[in-house]
């Protein structure tokens, strides 16, 4: 899946910011662990483009997507609201969520088409083997 430079610097940003990595590297206490782990995962793989061979991959970086998702839409709601929302801060951190949250809706359209598939493939509804086992080309 195609991922523009905006994108991709949104969601590294995110993550980094998600993790605590540039804040001291203290972490989200409050992070659920399952979204942390997700976070943890993804961030290797933001370099570009996505790759996922299976509807199992792909989930696992859809979470991982959405829990930066929630994170910037934090930041930029803390941003307007301590600056201003013409604040250069503001904007910046509106378009990182921006960036990232066209990243998940992507996400969310390819994960309907492969279970789509699955299913004229299969006869039936994406059962976790499925979700394991059928491999997509890239």
């Amino acid at each position: 899946m195609h991922c523009n430079y905006e994108e991709t610097s949104a969601l590294r940003s995110g993550a980094r910011s998600f993790l605590g990595v540039d804040v001291g590297g203290t972490g989200r206490v409050l992070a659920p662990t399952e979204d942390r782990v997700a976070v943890e995962s993804l961030l290797p793989a933001l370099t570009g483009d996505f790759s996922v061979a299976t509807l199992e991959e792909l989930r696992a970086a859809k979470r991982g997507v959405e829990a930066i998702v929630a994170h910037l839409r934090e930041e930029m709601n803390v941003a307007v609201t301590v600056t201003h929302p013409a604040d250069e801060q503001a904007v910046a951190a509106y378009f990182d969520y921006a960036h990232a949250l066209s990243v998940s809706h992507r996400f969310r359209e390819v994960e309907q088409e492969m279970e789509a598939l699955i299913e004229v493939v299969t006869g039936e509804d994406p059962t976790e083997e499925h979700v394991a086992a059928f491999h997509f080309p890239d």
